[in-house]
């Protein structure tokens, strides 16, 4: 399995693991689908929702 990094693409990283889908819910990422999901980093998503990046990596290291 490919790491997910936080240079990792949210849909990549949907990719990746599917699992992580509730994670990235819970923090307030509910457009997963969406075309920015595409190109959006998951530390460019942390930001935009004011979590820290490396918060959300261990939650999503956890699944």
């Amino acid at each position: 399995m490919a790491d997910i990094t936080k240079n990792t693409t949210i849909g990549e990283a949907l990719s990746i693991n599917p699992n992580i889908a509730p994670v990235l819910m819970e923090i307030g990422m509910h457009c997963l689908g969406c075309p920015s999901a595409q190109g959006e980093t998951l530390e460019e998503a942390a930001m935009v929702h004011g979590i820290d990046a490396e918060e959300l990596m261990q939650k999503i290291a956890a699944v």
